[in-house]
């Protein structure tokens, strides 16, 4: 689908110089001379390189088609995670560097959303809020203000995090997978 060079926003996927492109960052700019464009800074999804490009909006992009198909997680090992689709029971494996450091987050049929660009898997999705376990965590200090202070924990999963200090070792909690932040107590 064709777009506009000032109709690009961030998250957008798009094809331009033979390639598939995220795109990170838009700036809308209007010089005193000249016409006003979109200063815009991509990262090429299959080889990681970023590229910063100017989109006058008489420019047009092609904005990439993605179809976006839910599965579970199975397993992983050593260079790929596993995931099956439960409408017709076909098993796909993404390898980790695309997975990223999502990958921590994932638990046996946890139900993700997976983007597929020319039947390649792309990205995948988690749920905006995953249930944790505290596995270790410093004692609170008396007299510490409840409002400003955080203490660091390390979830189940690997993960270090701030939590208040009324959470204790083996709390169960709630933590926002897009900041991975804490949420709320359980």
């Amino acid at each position: 689908m064709k777009i506009s060079g000032n109709e690009i926003k961030p998250g957008m996927l798009i094809e331009h110089k033979e390639d598939l492109w995220e795109v990170l960052k838009t700036q809308h700019v209007k010089p005193g001379k000249g016409g006003a464009f979109n200063q815009v800074e991509m990262k090429s999804v299959n080889k990681g390189t970023k590229l910063n490009e100017r989109f006058r909006s008489s420019d047009n992009v092609e904005k990439a088609s993605l179809d976006e198909i839910n599965f579970n997680f199975l397993y992983k090992d050593e260079t790929d995670y596993y995931f099956i689709n439960q409408k017709n029971f076909e098993q796909i494996n993404i390898k980790k560097e695309i997975v990223g450091n999502k990958g921590n987050f994932l638990k046996e049929e946890l139900e993700v959303k997976i983007s597929f660009y020319e039947d390649k898997a792309i990205s995948i999705e988690l749920p905006k809020q995953i249930n944790c376990k505290i596995e270790t965590t410093d004692v609170a200090l008396k007299g510490q203000t409840v409002s400003s202070s955080y203490k660091p924990a390390v979830l189940d999963n690997g993960i270090k995090i701030q939590v208040p200090p009324f959470i204790e070792n083996g709390d169960e909690i709630i933590v926002d997978t897009r900041s991975i932040e804490y949420v709320k107590k359980l």
